[in-house]
């Protein structure tokens, strides 16, 4: 495979996904899995955990089936690979198997540079999923998002969008598809203002900053004042999740980190770091994986799966205020 595949060659034996931006990590694996599935739909595909690739094991994941269906293998956290898993890879990338894709996720830095060098050498194709550090780069996003879904939105509301949420790209690609979702039109300035500022701000994430807290009663009586005055479900539903996934994140992130430097690594503002840490204590892991579960049930609902899209909420609320206070070993 020493010729150089096409970018645009998803089906190509080796796809290099480079960088640290989870969401594009993500995409670009499942590109390549969509398209193997779409030339074959009996693909086997076997997607690795950081770890999973172990000494030995490739020779198995890659010999042809007794049905000869093609396989794709996603390697994550390539650059973790064990020093007997990399000679296997680089041996494995110069003479790939057949109806065989592989797909090595790396995070693009110094440490295991050598298998990704012996990646580009052998001709793999590559794309880039570096973090996205400038607005301008943010701003791009938002609008390739848009122009992805089919929809038109304005220069103006683009920003608007970005301004509100911060440098997060899964939230700011859901928010895009959720915005396309429920407004018919261009998407303008007012409409994003009227899902995530001005009155949303002062009534969904307050509804969210007492849930997350465990207050469920003040929650309830906040989130029925909100419904009351017009403010969108969808946008209860993502203040909710916005704050529980704020939460997760800054507990996965390095205790000692400077404030300043948390702010920068989590896409917040210092005032909002200083706030989820507050909010946090009481939450579990587990907790945050019941909440946010139940946050997906009542968007699902919300947007037309229930006859009572307020009950669905309340339920939520109720969940996330429990699962604040429902955890012995906190964060």
């Amino acid at each position: 495979m020493a010729r150089k595949s096409a970018p645009d060659d998803l089906l190509a034996p080796l796809t290099l996904a480079v960088g640290q931006e989870e969401l594009l990590l993500d995409r670009a694996v499942a590109q390549v899995v969509a398209a193997a599935k779409a030339a074959d739909p009996d693909t086997d595909v076997r997607d690795l955990a950081p770890g999973g690739l172990q000494p030995g094991s490739l020779a198995e994941l890659t010999t042809p089936s007794l049905f000869a269906e093609r396989k794709v293998i996603v390697v994550r956290a390539a650059q973790d690979l064990s020093a007997d898993s990399v000679k296997e890879v680089k041996a494995y990338i110069e003479a790939p198997a057949e109806e065989v894709i592989m797909v090595l996720v790396h995070a693009g830095g110094a440490k295991g540079k050598g298998l990704l060098d012996a990646g580009r050498k052998a001709g793999g194709r590559e794309v880039a999923c570096a973090k996205l550090a400038k607005a301008s780069e943010r701003l791009a996003f938002v609008k390739g998002e848009f122009r992805t879904l089919g929809r038109s939105a304005t220069p103006e509301a683009c920003q608007a969008l970005l301004d509100a949420l911060g440098s997060d790209l899964r939230e700011l690609a859901a928010a895009c598809s959720q915005l396309t979702s429920d407004v018919e039109g261009t998407i303008d300035e007012t409409v994003v203002a009227r899902y995530y500022s001005g009155r949303a701000e002062a009534t969904g994430f307050e509804v969210a900053d007492l849930a997350v807290t465990g207050r469920a009663a003040e929650a309830l009586e906040r989130l029925r004042w909100a419904l009351a005055v017009g403010q969108p479900p969808t946008g209860i539903t993502y203040a909710l999740a916005s704050g529980v996934r704020s939460i997760g994140r800054l507990a996965t992130t390095g205790r000692n980190m400077r404030p300043a430097d948390l702010a920068r690594e989590l896409g917040m503002p210092p005032w909002k770091v200083d706030r989820v840490r507050q909010q946090m204590r009481g939450w579990t892991g587990d907790g945050v994986a019941t909440a946010l579960t139940a946050i997906a049930q009542a968007d699902a609902a919300v947007k037309g799966g229930s006859d009572d899209p307020a009950f669905a909420l309340e339920r939520a609320v109720v969940a996330v205020a429990r699962a604040a206070r429902a955890g012995s070993r906190p964060y």
